[in-house]
């Protein structure tokens, strides 16, 4: 009997021992649980946060690129319309061919009215300012 008593007393203490470690255990990895819980909950309202934040900078930063962009458009209109009215552009043949012709045309014009006038003007006397004519 005092074998079994010894047994017994040495399971028992084998068991309490085992029991008491499967406790120590349990409240170490749940003390664990609960610190990493609590740390991913923070990771998870830090990040929520940061999410919140870089979606308003997303947005400052699209308003920002349509009024540059809208400022931008202006520019380029203005700078077209100026080049239109600064950079001369280079005639085509037929248009050259074309103002020559007009300009022989009205050369042209201009000698025939000259030419008509001048007839008319040879026609008067030659005679000296002052001096009369005197017959004889």
């Amino acid at each position: 009997m005092e074998v079994v008593e010894s047994d017994f007393s040495k399971e028992l203490a084998e068991i309490v021992a085992t029991e008491e470690n499967a406790v120590a255990t349990y409240k170490a990895e749940t003390n664990e649980n609960e610190i990493e819980k609590a740390t991913k909950e923070q990771d998870v309202k830090y990040k929520s946060k940061e999410a919140t934040d870089l979606d308003k900078e997303v947005a400052e930063a699209s308003s920002d690129r349509d009024a540059v962009k809208a400022e931008l458009d202006a520019v380029l209109k203005y700078l077209a319309s100026l080049e239109k009215q600064c950079i001369e552009k280079a005639e085509t043949y037929a248009e050259r061919k074309a103002h020559r012709e007009a300009e022989i045309a009205g050369l042209k014009e201009a000698l025939t009215i000259l030419e008509s006038e001048t007839a008319l003007v040879q026609k008067s006397h030659h005679t000296l300012r002052g001096v009369r004519m005197h017959k004889n």
